[in-house]
């Protein structure tokens, strides 16, 4: 399977793409609420008058910056084939998207604050990963990939669950079990699922 990264490569180093990334890196780091945007232009290289040409308010970059995580979802489910049992396409899907978490960490840092301290201009990027996951549902349905006996918003919630349950989790699993285990035991897997 194809590695998905819709940030800027070498071959796409624009400049608004380059203030779009060191906008998610110090947004996944620091928090949106601590970073300035002079801190954006000088992890971009450029000048705080192109970050605000390209990108006019601190709102106005953490749009792009949403609208790139969104995309680094979008990308990795549609590199995964819908030849398959329902079951099938939903476990590639799954792992497609955690191998693409685990490839990008500041995507998973990212998320984390946002999914994890809400504010009401968070909630923008939900709603933007809600509604792609809604559109995403209505494919699989129509292709018959997905049950339209179930609710449209249990199936909603299951994959979000399943996909970042364990993005959100993990963190905590890894603080207790550095507490709690014996010296040589393995470390327990982490599984998250939703039941109707």
């Amino acid at each position: 399977m194809v590695t998905v990264n819709p940030r800027a490569t070498n071959d796409d180093l624009t400049a608004k793409a380059r203030i779009r990334n060191g906008a998610l890196d110090l947004f996944a780091r620091d928090g949106e609420e601590r970073t300035s945007l002079r801190a954006v232009a000088a992890a971009a290289g450029v000048t705080l008058g192109l970050v605000q040409h390209h990108f006019k308010t601190k709102a106005g970059l953490r749009r792009a910056v949403d609208q790139l995580v969104v995309d680094y979802f979008a990308q990795t489910v549609a590199s995964v084939p819908t030849d398959g049992t329902p079951e099938e396409v939903a476990s590639a899907r799954d792992e497609a998207v955690r191998r693409m978490l685990e490839d990008n960490p500041p995507v998973v840092d990212y998320l984390r604050r946002v999914l994890l301290e809400p504010s009401d201009n968070q909630f923008q990027l939900l709603d933007a990963i809600v509604d792609f996951t809604r559109s995403e549902i209505d494919m699989l349905r129509d292709a018959g990939l997905a049950s339209k006996k179930r609710p449209e918003s249990h199936q909603i919630v299951t994959v979000l669950v399943r996909q970042f349950g364990e993005l959100l989790l993990q963190p905590m699993l890894e603080a207790v079990w550095e507490r709690a285990a014996a010296k040589g035991e393995k470390q327990p897997r982490l599984v998250i699922r939703v039941a109707d």
